[in-house]
């Protein structure tokens, strides 16, 4: 966590709030910027195509978005030369992230919840993932009855394993779970056969199958666990940096050009290995297509 020295709180840059046990602070976001000189955006570069990276760049389809607002936050203060950084987080490290002061906003596949609105902000959401589950086809695993006495990977810092639980109790079976670190390495554990399923949004499932070394060996199966809306991640009590990023949002979903960049990044074939997901709209994304909104769940 950043240190601040007693002249940088005093300016009213960062405000203490307090949330039961925890802190949380309130930044005047776009003053802090234009004292650094810099707009730094926390990303995860393992989950594509939402965020991932490139040829060492952020890429995906959150990231087009959040360039946007970058383009809007320089206008809002006049400076074109703006500098933009993009800083890889985990999921576990995201929260502490923004409420640090370590970055402005992060984009990423993060589930706007009313658990994490305690704690943090967020834009208009821009995206419905569906939570699934996926294996490989050799397993013969269809259906969370399936899974009974089995092991079940999913990634520490997420949301995806509550629906674990949730399901356990209501099926009346017996998984054991495994925590990845990551995206990438709770994959990896799934690959090795140190778990039988991976249960996580299925957009992250269908990216991290295309960048496998044998694609055609897996699967995503079973019930939709839950619809999630996917949000930028911002600062406690900073509307009006708020309202600037909902304008950008806003502004991508009414005049179209979120429904071009799903199309790009969902519907095409993308890099690194030129692979097309060919993932079709859920209705829960139609839905918040057709009315935007910051609602969590």
């Amino acid at each position: 966590m950043k240190l601040f020295s007693r002249s940088v709180i005093a300016s009213s840059l960062f405000a203490c709030l307090s949330l039961g046990a925890s802190q949380v602070y309130a930044v005047d976001t776009l003053a802090k910027i234009k004292n650094s000189g810099k707009l730094v955006i926390g990303f995860n570069d393992a989950s594509m195509p939402i965020s991932y990276v490139v040829n060492g760049a952020a890429s995906g389809y959150v990231i087009d978005i959040c360039r946007n607002v970058a383009n809007d936050v320089k206008k809002e203060l006049n400076m074109p030369n703006l500098k933009v950084e993009f800083l890889a987080l985990t999921p576990s490290q995201r929260i502490e992230s923004i409420q640090s002061g370590r970055v402005d906003m992060e984009c990423g596949s993060t589930t706007n919840s009313y658990k994490r609105q305690q704690l943090v902000s967020f834009s208009t959401n821009f995206y419905y993932t569906e939570v699934r589950m996926a294996v490989k086809k050799s397993s013969n695993i269809h259906n969370l009855v399936d899974l009974d006495n089995k092991a079940v990977v999913t990634t520490a810092g997420t949301t995806s394993d509550q629906y674990i639980k949730r399901n356990e109790r209501g099926k009346n079976i017996n998984v054991i779970n495994v925590y990845g670190r990551d995206f990438d390495d709770s994959f990896a554990i799934l690959a090795n056969g140190k778990a039988e399923a991976f249960v996580m949004d299925d957009n992250i499932l269908a990216g991290l199958i295309a960048r496998s070394s044998s694609p055609s060996s897996y699967e995503i199966t079973g019930p939709v666990l839950s619809s999630e809306p996917y949000a930028i991640m911002l600062p406690k009590g900073d509307e009006k940096f708020k309202a600037l990023v909902d304008g950008t949002v806003n502004h991508l979903w009414k005049s179209g050009q979120m429904g071009k960049l799903y199309h790009k990044w969902f519907q095409s074939p993308i890099q690194p290995k030129n692979i097309n997901l060919n993932m079709a709209p859920s209705r829960s994304y139609l839905n918040l297509q057709r009315r935007p909104t910051d609602a969590g769940i």
